[in-house]
């Protein structure tokens, strides 16, 4: 395969995306089957489910498990820049040579068939991380978790469940009972079960499903207990207290999360992770567009003298609650301006609501390249209406050069989708 010949590949298996998706584990099983089944040759495997926190649960246990030495694998989507960052191996993203390889042969297998991205992609990941040694997988869902690719991995080491909000509704339910329903999927007969703070509506699904499939289930605020301080986390559990860094990870909700790595490391005993590998892990982890701070970059550069930008991937209402509850403490009375673009798909309203009574400025963006962008000519109409003040613009380059340089200092906030925020780290080089 010559250089970038995977970006060939992969437009090829877009075409053979299903016209209407149907969440099914038919056409994967059919796949991996004719791929001699790599799923089952993979080293233990974390598997995690939930709405929002997923991919940084695991950036922090991943960052744990390299800093005690171990190599890790780790599948998350979607990708911001490049679709090698899906597919890490041992903490970086698949090479090309071996990315072209395994799609190839995850196309030649498939014969044609229609196949949604995600199923064959994930195919391919199976086969990568069969291919190179390592010493455990972490695995993320894709949507939902019953019906989800990932879920063929037939017996897990460990499974986890972040925090359940509503999202994906028209494909995973309009309840949280019922979006529940479908991430408990991921939980197997024997299998142990982490759960973070759930709804009660959601714990309650959870456990019933644990229950009847024999899986053990720990839960926070009974089985383990994480609290913070201003620069230090407090974990507890029957084992023992730890008294830990706050995670390099800003935002209130992540103590949450990290609270979820910890006792996920804590479970993994095998691995013998000790205090200083979890300390590190917290100071280490990494993960981009998740509150972000952009410190240098041609966007970075059309900022007013003293401003800062930070860019966050968030696009469901529960993100946006924890953007608001996060946002005070970064902004520390300073002006805040968001720049929102968002997809069709997405509860624009719920999202803003938490967080309106905090800015100064509203700016609507559309997601570039994504048919399913909203329009934010129409929406900022919409919103004004309401009496809400608020401009349209066409790029986050152009709502950066119309914030108000009378201000000494603020704090810019993109954030809406996740394609959005791939676009602006592109946009700032």
């Amino acid at each position: 395969m010559t250089e970038f010949s995977s970006e060939l590949v992969l437009a090829r298996l877009q075409a053979l995306h299903p016209r209407r998706i149907d969440l099914s584990l038919d056409r994967i099983a059919r796949l991996l089957a004719a791929l001699g089944h790599p799923e089952r040759a993979l080293p233990p495997v974390v598997h995690i489910a939930g709405t929002n926190g997923k991919g940084s649960t695991l950036a922090m246990l991943d960052a744990m498990l390299t800093a005690a030495g171990l190599r890790v694998h780790r599948y998350v989507s979607p990708h911001l820049l490049r679709f090698n960052e899906r597919i890490l191996l041992q903490g970086r993203p698949i090479g090309e040579v071996l990315l072209a390889d395994v799609l190839d042969e995850c196309e030649r297998a498939n014969g044609g068939h229609p196949i949604t991205f995600f199923e064959i992609t994930t195919a391919a990941a199976f086969l990568a991380f069969a291919s190179v040694p390592a010493d455990i997988v972490l695995l993320e869902t894709g949507l939902g978790g019953r019906l989800d690719a990932t879920n063929l991995v037939p017996r897990p080491r460990l499974t986890l469940i972040s925090p359940i909000a509503r999202d994906h509704e028209g494909f995973l339910g309009r309840t949280i009972a019922r979006i529940a329903a479908e991430k408990a999927g991921i939980l197997k007969p024997g299998v142990a079960a982490i759960l973070a703070p759930q709804p009660a509506e959601a714990l309650a699904v959870i456990e019933a499903r644990a229950r009847q499939v024999g899986a053990p289930l720990a839960r926070a605020g009974r089985d383990y207990l994480v609290t913070a301080d201003s620069d230090a986390i407090v974990y507890r559990d029957r084992g023992g207290t730890l008294r830990l860094p706050r995670p390099s990870l800003p935002g209130v909700h992540q103590i949450d999360n990290a609270g979820l790595a910890i006792a996920a490391a804590r479970a993994l005993a095998e691995y013998r992770l000790d205090e200083a590998a979890i300390a590190a892990g917290l100071r280490r982890v990494r993960w981009p567009a998740r509150l972000e701070r952009l410190e240098r970059g041609r966007l970075v550069e059309l900022l007013p003298e003293g401003f800062e930008l930070w860019l966050d991937g968030g696009h469901n209402p529960a993100a946006g609650r924890a953007l608001a509850d996060s946002l005070p403490a970064l902004a520390a009375g300073r002006p805040l301006h968001l720049i929102v673009g968002m997809l069709e798909t997405k509860d624009l309203e719920a999202f803003l609501a938490p967080l309106l009574p905090q800015a100064s400025s509203l700016a609507l963006v559309p997601v570039p390249d994504d048919h399913l962008s909203r329009d934010p000519g129409r929406d900022a109409a919409a919103l004004r209406a309401s009496g809400l003040a608020v401009r349209a613009f066409p790029d986050v380059a152009t709502a950066l050069a119309s914030l108000p340089r009378r201000e000494d200092r603020g704090l810019v906030l993109v954030c809406g989708s996740l394609y959005l925020a791939g676009a602006v780290l592109r946009a700032n080089g």
